[in-house]
């Protein structure tokens, strides 16, 4: 990547450290940036005005810092803004989630898929579109998941509450003899092993964060950008600095930087640089104490 770049990666909250961990797996050398912007969260049950203006306010404020791509890490944002950031943006790569339909209707057997999501993402254009393309002759089950994202950002993922709230989701897909289920949230992958406990052996759930990951070193390789990794005479992966991943959340750092020791393996999330942003109207900025 080029001197003073890095991947920029956003969610509403923690979702997006599911793909955030894939990338920095696949792109050990690279530095990346990521806000949560947990003073908003959840998206899914906003409108997908403000999820647009929140998307742009957090793409500026990557770009300000220096950002040489920017993921959007939220199935939600993505359905409501990719388009407009895009537009926004024409110069940016961006590189947006959606439901991994296509493997999921490939390698189906029983002729049933289901989805989990949250409502806006079900509500977007980006949803609707991929339907009519990868729909075909399944049998698709699409089921609005209001809460998950709210029990991933407490960290309560393994749970009495959290196992309820999934049975009472996840048993019309059984009942329907779905044998392929997609994830169609960020946040959703942190709930992956009570999911397929209730689901069985039996279907296969999709996680879309490995293939988002190889499409931002595509997008690097296509936009001819430099990575470290490309320019590096050394096959060893460079020490990692303090500062090679920032995260920011506009909400509680302490508590942000909790969740993070949480859901992440020791070797990403040790001694995390979290930092805080502030929303004065629809601009993100960094907050000066």
């Amino acid at each position: 990547m080029e001197e003073g770049g890095f991947i920029g990666v956003f969610d509403s909250g923690v979702g997006g450290l599911s793909v955030w961990s894939e990338i920095v797996r696949q792109l050990p050398h690279e530095r990346t940036v990521y806000v949560a912007d947990q003073a908003h969260v959840p998206y899914g049950c906003r409108s997908l005005d403000e999820v647009r203006a929140f998307a742009e306010g957090i793409t500026r404020f990557l770009l300000d810092q220096g950002a040489a791509i920017i993921v959007v890490a939220s199935n939600t944002a993505s359905a409501a803004a990719l388009y407009h950031l895009r537009k926004t943006f024409p110069r940016v790569p961006f590189v947006g989630m959606e439901p991994a339909l296509k493997p999921a209707v490939e390698r189906t057997g029983t002729g049933a898929v289901g989805v989990i999501a949250t409502p806006a993402t079900f509500q977007g254009e980006l949803f609707t579109n991929l339907v009519k393309r990868c729909n075909g002759d399944v049998r698709l089950h699409s089921q609005a998941c209001p809460g998950l994202v709210e029990v991933v950002e407490a960290g309560a993922l393994d749970c009495t509450e959290t196992e309820s709230l999934l049975k009472s989701y996840l048993s019309p897909m059984i009942e329907a003899d779905i044998d392929q289920l997609v994830l169609g949230c960020t946040h959703y992958p942190f709930l992956r092993p009570v999911i397929e406990r209730l689901m069985g052996p039996g279907t296969t759930v999709i996680d879309p964060a490995p293939s988002v990951a190889r499409q931002v070193a595509n997008v690097l390789t296509q936009q001819g950008t430099r990575t470290a990794m490309a320019s590096s005479t050394d096959s060893k992966p460079r020490c990692r600095h303090e500062a090679d991943h920032i995260f920011y959340t506009s909400s509680d750092v302490a508590a942000f930087s909790h969740v993070i020791k949480q859901l992440l393996s020791p070797s990403l999330a040790d001694r995390p640089v979290v930092r805080p942003v502030v929303w004065p109207a629809d601009r993100m900025e960094m907050r000066v104490d």
